[in-house]
């Protein structure tokens, strides 16, 4: 049998393996790839065997890479992105180019969505797609040109540039917050809180926010959510009391759907960033359209470029 080329492995096991470690779930990857989890569990075993290692290791609630698995998929990643690429820019060549933006649910709700309606004016030579994930492991580089996060702006293989700052305070309905009048941290922390779980580690929470005012934290009443845009419809339908991102809950304050309970609030640990995946090149129309993103916020808040 001739030797091939590259000597590599089915590339049918590569892409199995790919989606699988991207989202570390072999059921995600098979849908995904639109074929059966067990399908995608011999694809990975195959390429286990025929590495002569494992690739996987397997947890009670599913698998995380070892590390030859980490190794193998930074640099599939970054293969499978470049080669998306350069085949992108030759479909598009004699067409209309793309970018692919990703962001949470409330991010591209609230903030990001109101603002894009200019950029495409402004740019109708550029097609606008979307990835909207609220996990982190959700949303990778990979599949976006650029993306925006919440955090401190040091991320493995991402430039981050910063796009504001933000302020934290905490907001309700209407009628919760005329059933409920206070104004100190003792009266707030005596309410129901409507607490984020299982998001992004460097989302600041409700532990948090109280620390940083000097307030201890115990036997707090919380409703806990996986997604900040429904713990922000929950505060709109009096539920509890949410901690409101200046930039994404103003709107809904100025629209009286959602009002500040008490007056007290923190700068944001965090800020919001733009980020590019420093394992690909950034198209002429991402850059055009990262650039347009930070000047529309260039007057309002300072920023910083951190290369990481």
């Amino acid at each position: 049998m001739p030797r091939q080329y590259y000597e590599l492995p089915s590339l049918t096991s590569l892409a199995a393996f790919e989606a699988s470690a991207r989202h570390l779930s072999f059921k995600r990857a098979a849908h995904e790839l639109n074929v059966t989890p067990g399908a995608v569990s011999r694809q990975i075993k195959a390429l286990e065997a025929d590495i002569g290692l494992p690739l996987f290791q397997r947890v009670h609630r599913g698998v995380v890479l070892t590390a030859d698995g980490t190794k193998l998929y930074n640099i599939l990643a970054q293969g499978f992105s470049q080669i998306s690429q350069t085949y992108q820019d030759i479909r598009n060549k004699e067409g209309r180019a793309s970018v692919t933006i990703g962001a949470t649910t409330a991010f591209a709700s609230l903030w990001l969505m109101p603002r894009l309606g200019a950029f495409s004016r402004a740019h109708p030579e550029i097609a606008l797609n979307h990835v909207i994930a609220d996990r982190a492991h959700e949303l990778r580089t990979s599949e976006v040109d650029i993306r925006v996060r919440y955090g401190k702006g040091v991320w493995p293989d991402e430039r981050a540039i910063k796009l504001f700052d933000d302020r934290i305070y905490p907001v309700c309905g209407a009628d919760f917050a005329r059933a409920h009048p206070t104004s100190d941290l003792e009266g707030i922390t005596d309410l129901p809180l409507l607490i984020m779980d299982g998001v992004d580690p460097e989302w600041t929470d409700w532990t948090e926010w109280l620390q940083r005012l000097g307030q201890t934290t115990t036997n707090l009443d919380t409703r806990r959510f996986n997604n900040y845009f429904i713990a922000l419809q929950a505060a709109q339908d009096n539920l509890g009391v949410a901690l409101g991102w200046n930039s994404l809950v103003k709107p809904l304050i100025d629209s009286g759907r959602l009002v500040r309970l008490s007056e007290l609030e923190i700068t944001s640990p965090g800020a919001f960033y733009i980020t590019a995946n420093t394992n690909r090149n950034l198209t002429g129309h991402g850059q055009v359209l990262m650039d347009w993103l930070l000047q529309s916020t260039e007057e309002a808040t300072p920023r910083r470029a951190t290369d990481t």
